[in-house]
């Protein structure tokens, strides 16, 4: 198998005040994880996604409709993003991807340009640890420090209190890790890894600097700032439904 993806969708989408589960919730009149599959269904030859215990059996039941290889996994406790990534750990050793991907469910606005680009780049440079898009915007969420040498050395997070640039550079909840980063060296750093300072939860994103020296990071610009929105509150949601009216 080429290419695996799993979907962290365990988050109970609280700040969009909404009663059904986040992967089903509808923007521009249908649910996020039906944009999620289409674009990645064309490169991606299996899914697994992982949700949370009180609406598991909801999205499965939705989920059938799709003539998709889905698998399920139940991150029982909202202990951070980097247990919900390792929680298919032994699917994953199973099937033997090439390569893992990973996305958010949330994250709906990604260019397919954006996407044929990362798997064009899986293909041709195997050896690189992690691959994955970025984009420069103001008042980032997430920015990645690079040093002299352009190699990122940290992570700066809003959501953890740290102090942020003006105009950063972030993720897009968009990765592609070789099949040795996901199952030999994230195994390894989930086992040094602590919890963040305010969120009190264990952050995936750390790994990319913990890498240096002992994997290659591959980053490639975006398409567009919007492709970094993630649907978390409703202005989210009014901004991608704009952008998806309009695109």
């Amino acid at each position: 198998m080429q290419r695996l993806m799993i979907i962290p969708a365990a988050g109970l989408g609280s700040r969009l005040q909404s009663p059904v589960p986040k992967p089903l919730f509808p923007v521009h009149g249908r649910p996020m994880i039906d944009y999620v599959f289409d674009l990645y269904a064309p490169v991606v030859e299996r899914f697994i996604l992982v949700l949370h215990p009180a609406f598991a059996q909801e999205v499965q039941r939705y989920c059938a409709s799709h003539a998709l290889p889905l698998e399920y996994a139940v991150q029982e406790s909202p202990t951070g993003m980097l247990d919900a990534i390792l929680i298919p750990y032994e699917l994953v050793h199973h099937h033997q991807p090439t390569n893992v991907w990973i996305t958010w469910c949330d994250q709906i606005a990604v260019h397919p340009r954006t996407v044929t680009r990362l798997a064009t780049l899986s293909a041709t440079d195997p050896e690189a640890g992690v691959i994955l898009p970025t984009i420069t915007r103001v008042q980032p969420y997430v920015h990645l420090v690079r040093n002299a040498q352009q190699e990122i050395i940290d992570i700066l997070h809003q959501r953890e209190g740290d102090v942020m640039p003006a105009v950063g550079e972030g993720d897009m909840g968009l990765f592609c890790l070789s099949r040795t980063a996901y199952l030999d060296l994230l195994m390894n750093f989930s086992r040094t890894v602590g919890q963040g300072s305010v969120t009190q939860e264990r952050n995936f994103l750390p790994f990319i600097p913990w890498l240096a020296g002992r994997a290659r990071v591959r980053t490639f610009p975006g398409q567009d700032e919007i492709e970094s929105v993630g649907v978390n509150t409703l202005d989210d949601v009014r901004r991608l439904e704009q952008y998806l009216h309009h695109g």
